[in-house]
């Protein structure tokens, strides 16, 4: 197993079951293997076995540590890597950010400076490249780190910590590390997960600066303190499986008849709270039965490498007749988002992106997409033109053509309902009605479980919609700067307390999304014909008015054109008199 330091959720799964494969088989040979490892850590939980240390072929990298604590990273990196532009020996640089925000501020940064020492310097100033690189952007923008620079042109690539051990770049003499990175953290209570700014661990820490190493001796500047990485860091990051939903992990160890989960050797134990609340999640969704057993649909739902919602959505979909639109749906939701919003064309790319709504569904809109570029024969220069990630929607391509591989496997026919949408929908509700919410104000909603506020995030397609329904589900809850539903669809009341009865119970049946918008059709129609019959009124008696003033001046002008006619005389029978 190779890269084990890196503690994802499937490997830490694999190490409690490979340890007791091992304790059974003495055929079996296990190789745990890292660059950067706990060495002593991995070796007791196997049973004190031997440890082999290879040295790399990497060159010496010197590290330089900062004084004292910097306030604004941001600003520390871009001052540090102009200052290595400017005094040090050719070599390219790369910076650690957090994220797309602080990267893009970066480079504008870097750009700007770099302007100005232009303008104001007379001698000529080597050229800087500048390149970020993170996940959200395009695939040929992120090709450009790998290409040579110029002759007399230094590179400077601004990354994530994707470029800790995903990517290795050659030409790399100089890192800055800020010493943060972003992670996930899930909160069971709560059932949301925040993406929170952490201090790296000292395993980070080094992978990061070993990046300076690969092509010749290098230099690492860390923008913190000697102090905070000794005493404040934490010797390694947090495994995965101690910060996120592990409906995923119960679902398979239940599969391998694992009865007691709070007693499986884990090497790094979740919290049992986690288990627990993962275990409800998947009785929630009629996986588990009362006694912690795998129901049918569990055993079914096993099949799938989805996490437990996605899977229950599939089969849902089987049952109501709509496989082949929940299929693409669960597909694309099954990758990163597939939008692309540069900065310095935000209103063109939204303006792109609506184009796609299907207002009453998030999920739909995704189905949308899908389609639209399977009907443009998967062209890439489509996406292109449309803010779409083409790496994104081949990858959920792909993603589809596995799961259709696994329903074939099962002898599950695809079947339609499109354009009828409400079934689609439905199957949409059975996966996520315990991630419902009631609306509360414009675009803010209450959690229908534990009456969190919750919002449409203004990216959704049912952020400021003609009619704003009442009762939505969503996929996830992101905490940011608020706490944001992430891909929300309108659906029924009718719908969730017949899919979620342990929630919910139908009251009163005026509340559905469809009555709701008849409701307010007729409203604006009883306002209509209430403004017309006014309108009419108005009209009638303003002709009214007309006419009496018209007869009042008639009267006045036969007053003055005859005087001393006798009353009731006709003046039509008189004749003519000129001259008055």
């Amino acid at each position: 197993m190779d890269e084990a330091h890196e503690r994802s959720l499937s490997t830490d799964v694999l190490f409690g079951i490979l340890k007791k494969v091992v304790a059974q088989r003495r055929d079996f040979k296990l190789i745990v293997t890292s660059a950067t490892l706990n060495a002593e850590k991995f070796a007791d939980f196997f049973g004190s076995v031997p440890v082999f240390k290879i040295p790399g072929r990497t060159f010496p990298v010197n590290i330089l540590y900062s004084k004292s604590p910097c306030e604004d990273y941001v600003e520390a990196a871009v001052k540090q890597a102009m200052t290595i532009h400017i005094t040090s020996p050719p070599g390219d640089i790369l910076i650690f950010m957090t994220g797309q925000d602080e990267i893009e501020a970066a480079c504008y940064a870097l750009a700007e400076r770099m302007e100005q020492l232009i303008s104001t310097t007379k001698k000529g100033v080597p050229k800087l490249l500048i390149l970020p690189i993170y996940s959200q952007l395009p695939a040929d923008l992120q090709a450009k780190i790998f290409e040579k620079a110029e002759e007399g042109e230094r590179k400077c690539i601004v990354a994530t910590n994707i470029a800790e051990t995903s990517l290795t770049v050659d030409g790399i003499y100089y890192v800055i590390d800020t010493g943060y990175g972003k992670m996930k953290v899930y909160n069971p209570r709560m059932g949301m997960d925040a993406l929170q700014v952490f201090p790296v661990s000292r395993a980070a820490a080094d992978q990061r600066s070993g990046r300076a190493g690969r092509t010749g001796p290098g230099t690492c500047y860390r923008l913190y303190t000697e102090n905070a990485y000794l005493n404040e860091m934490l010797p390694s990051p947090v495994p995965e499986i101690q910060r996120t939903n592990l409906g995923n992990v119960v679902l398979l160890l239940k599969s391998l008849k694992v009865e007691n989960l709070l007693d499986f050797d884990f090497m790094d134990p979740p919290p049992q709270d986690n288990i627990l609340n993962s275990m409800y999640q998947l009785w929630v969704l009629g996986a588990l039965n009362n006694v912690g057993g795998l129901t049918e649909l569990g055993w079914k739902m096993v099949e799938f490498p989805l996490d437990p919602p996605l899977a229950k959505m599939l089969l849902m979909g089987e049952r109501l007749g709509c496989l082949d639109e929940v299929l693409t749906i669960v597909s694309m939701l099954s990758v990163p988002s597939v939008f692309f919003r540069p900065k310095d064309r935000a209103e063109e790319s939204d303006a792109a992106r609506e184009k796609f709504f299907i207002p009453e569904s998030d999920h739909l809109t995704l189905y949308n997409v899908y389609q639209q570029w399977k009907q443009h024969q998967y062209r890439g220069d489509w996406c292109n033109d449309h803010y779409l990630h083409v790496k994104g929607l081949r990858k959920a391509r792909e993603v589809r053509s596995q799961l259709l591989d696994i329903l074939k496997t099962l002898k599950i026919p695809l079947t339609t309902s499109w354009p009828d949408t409400d079934i689609v929908r439905k199957a949409i509700c059975s996966a996520y009605f315990h991630n419902s919410a009631k609306l509360k104000g414009v675009g803010e909603y209450v959690n229908c479980r534990n009456g969190m506020p919750c919002h449409l995030h203004p990216s959704s397609a049912l952020y400021g919609m003609g009619c704003t329904p009442e009762y939505v589900v969503y996929h996830e809850l992101i905490l940011t700067s608020k706490e944001y539903m992430q891909c929300a669809t309108a659906v029924e009341p009718q719908w969730m307390a017949e899919l979620g009865p342990m929630f919910f119970s139908v009251k009163d049946s005026d509340t559905s999304l469809l009555e709701h918008k008849k409701k307010q059709k007729e409203e604006k129609t009883a306002m209509e014909e209430e403004m017309e019959s006014l309108r009419k009124e108005q009209a009638e008696a303003e002709r009214r008015n007309k006419e009496k003033e018209m007869k009042k001046r008639a009267k006045q002008q036969q007053a003055v054109s005859q005087p001393g006619l006798p009353k009731g005389s006709s003046t039509y029978l008189r004749p003519k008199r000129f001259g008055l």
